[in-house]
C-alpha cells in the first residue's frame, strides 16, 4: 500500500505565494521606494545629506540613547521575567498585564506623561532638580522614554524560555554543591541567552525609530537632544523629501544590520547550547 507524502503546510505553493505577495506589498515595496527616492540625490548629494553635522549629531543621540535603553531593558527585563515566572504573589497577573501597556498606549501620551513627571516642576523631576540632576529635556529624558517603550520586547522574549526551562538541571547542580549564582551562570543563562539577544535586538531597533514619545521630553535642541527621526520629520515639513528619505535609508540600513547581526549571534548561541 502506498502512502502519499504530505507537506507540512496544506496548499504549500498557494501559501508561499500569498506570503511572498503580502511581504512584498507591506515590507519590500515601501523599503524599495525609500531607496529609489533617495537615489535621486546622486552619490554626492546623498553623502552631503547623510553627513551633515546636524544629521550626524542626530545619529549620535539616537544610537547612543537606544543602546543605553536596550542595555537597561536587558537587565531589568530579565529580572521582571524571572520574577513573573519563578514566584507566585498577589497581583502577579496585574503586573504581567502591565508589561503590555507600552504597546497599547499612544506614544504621544507616553511622551506627555513622562515630560510632566520628569520636568523641573514634576513629581519626580523636582527632587532631581534639587539635586542638580535634569531628567526632562535632556538625553536622560530620551533614555527614559525609550526604556519605557521597549521594555516589553525583552520580557516577552525571555519569559517563555524561562517557563519551559527544565528545572532538573538546576536540581542536579544543587545536589553537586553548586551555589545559586553558579547555577544561574552555567545552567540558566546559556539557555536564555538567545532569547535575551533577540529581546535586546528588537528593543534597540524599535528605539532607533521611536518618535512620538521622545519629542515631548527631549527638548529637541539641535546638536544636543535632537533625534534622527525628528530630523526626518523636519525635512518632510520643508518638502525636502529626497534628503528625508536619505536619512531614513541610513536608519533603515542600521536597523537591518543590527537585527541581522543579532540573529547571527543568536543562531551561534543556540548551536552552542545544543552542542
Amino acid at each position: 500500500m502506498r502512502y502519499r507524502s504530505r507537506r507540512g503546510i496544506p496548499g504549500f505553493r498557494l501559501s508561499l505565494g500569498l506570503t511572498v505577495s503580502f511581504l512584498s506589498l507591506m515590507v519590500l515595496l515601501p523599503m524599495l521606494s525609500i531607496v529609489i527616492l533617495s537615489s535621486g540625490l546622486g552619490p554626492r548629494g546623498f553623502w552631503e545629506a547623510v553627513s551633515d553635522p546636524r544629521v550626524l549629531a542626530g545619529y549620535r543621540v539616537s544610537f547612543l540613547c537606544s543602546l543605553i535603553a536596550a542595555s537597561l531593558n536587558s537587565v531589568f527585563g530579565l529580572i521582571l521575567a524571572w520574577v513573573l515566572v519563578r514566584y507566585r504573589f498577589p497581583g502577579r497577573r496585574f503586573i504581567d498585564g502591565l508589561i503590555e501597556l507600552p504597546f497599547a498606549l499612544p506614544t504621544a501620551v507616553t511622551g506627555i506623561a513622562l515630560a510632566t513627571l520628569y520636568s523641573d516642576k514634576g513629581w519626580f523631576g523636582k527632587p532631581l532638580a534639587a539635586l542638580g540632576l535634569r531628567a526632562a529635556y535632556s538625553e536622560t529624558g530620551i533614555i527614559l522614554a525609550l526604556t519605557f517603550i521597549t521594555i516589553p520586547f525583552v520580557v516577552r522574549a525571555v519569559q517563555p524560555v524561562l517557563e519551559q526551562l527544565d528545572r532538573s538541571y538546576e536540581e542536579a547542580g544543587r545536589m553537586l554543591g553548586a551555589s545559586p549564582p553558579q547555577i544561574f551562570r552555567r545552567v540558566i543563562f546559556p539557555e536564555i541567552t538567545p532569547a535575551l539577544l533577540t529581546g535586546f535586538g528588537l528593543s534597540f531597533a524599535r528605539a532607533l525609530g521611536e518618535y512620538g514619545s521622545v519629542v515631548f521630553i527631549a527638548g529637541n535642541m539641535p546638536f544636543r537632544t535632537e533625534i534622527a527621526p525628528l530630523l526626518i520629520m523636519i525635512k518632510l515639513e520643508q518638502f525636502n523629501y529626497m534628503e528625508a528619505t536619505a536619512v531614513a535609508l541610513v536608519m533603515l540600513a542600521a536597523s537591518f544590520l543590527i537585527m541581522f547581526g543579532i540573529n547571527c549571534i543568536q543562531s551561534r548561541a543556540s548551536s552552542f547550547v545544543r552542542g
